[in-house]
């Protein structure tokens, strides 16, 4: 399985992500590094874009790992690292 994209990441978090609808910042390539909370995700809005990469990717991410990504970066890291480990 290929690795998940910042790219493929961010589509994700479009569609099932439930964001505050009163968050400023673009979903875009620059996101890497912003903290999920100033992008407008709660834990909730997390939980429900990880479920769809559990979908999508051969992965199961540990609630507590995910919460503690705190960015987009730090995500794709713990993704793509479960993915190593699936391979």
């Amino acid at each position: 399985m290929t690795a998940l994209t910042l790219q493929r990441l961010t589509e994700l978090m479009e569609e099932h992500g439930d964001r505050d609808p009163s968050a400023e910042l673009a979903l875009d390539s620059s996101i890497g590094n912003t903290s999920f909370e100033e992008l407008g995700f709660d834990s909730l809005s997390l939980f429900n874009t990880c479920v769809e990469i559990e979908n999508v990717y051969p992965v199961k991410l540990p609630l507590d790992d995910v919460l503690a990504a705190e960015t987009p970066n730090g995500l794709l890291e713990l993704v793509n690292q479960h993915l190593g480990r699936s391979a």
